[in-house]
């Protein structure tokens, strides 16, 4: 089949792709945009995890205020190269992960951040709601792994639903932009601020 530049540009304008992959992708999905869209998320997916073990020591700080001044947030993100830490894309996932944090008040960036001794309260928690409930013994530690990996959804960072799109993550965010970027992308920290908080 054959593959028209126009369709190529399109295909580049909306993923951020390669011209080459981007016509790759077509050819193997018969011209199908969409289908094409999803088969460069899906091996942009599988580059990103090739390049968690390279540091990302440049980047940038971005911040958000939120309601009328009385939740600030600072975040720093992490890529590998100034050049991609200048492009609209890096600083458009700087600007919207500072954003999440403001309205979703993550404990850490990812689960192993987390005090260690949170983490040990909330399982004694978990366990007790468990034996009051009266679930039998063989099954309570289950019970209490699946009740702490809920928290980590909710409390982790990169584990939290995306506010603007809850069917990814936050993590599934970081990794499309680290895709398209061809870098590995990561924050580094975050600071929430609360008046009265």
């Amino acid at each position: 089949m054959k593959i028209s530049a126009k369709q190529v540009k399109e295909l580049r304008d909306r993923t951020g792709a390669g011209m080459m992959d981007c016509k790759k992708a077509l050819q193997e999905t018969g011209g199908d945009t969409e289908a094409a869209i999803d088969l460069l998320r899906s091996k942009g997916e599988a580059k990103a995890a090739k390049r968690a073990g390279r540091s990302a020591n440049e980047g940038t700080v971005a911040s958000y205020i939120h309601h009328g001044g009385r939740i600030g947030v600072l975040v720093e993100l992490n890529c590998e190269t100034d050049f991609v830490a200048n492009t609209d894309h890096f600083r458009a996932l700087a600007r919207d992960v500072a954003m999440h944090v403001a309205a979703s008040d993550p404990l850490a960036v990812e689960a192993g951040d987390i005090d260690p001794a949170i983490v040990d309260r909330e399982r004694a928690v978990f366990a007790e709601q468990v034996a009051r409930d009266g679930k039998p013994e063989h099954i309570r530690d289950r019970i209490v792994q699946g009740k702490l990996a809920k928290f980590f959804r909710e409390r982790v960072l990169v584990e939290q639903a995306y506010v603007k799109d809850p069917d990814r993550t936050v993590g599934e965010l970081i990794t499309e932009v680290s895709a398209r970027t061809g870098e590995k992308i990561r924050v580094a920290r975050f600071s929430r601020f609360q008046v009265g908080g």
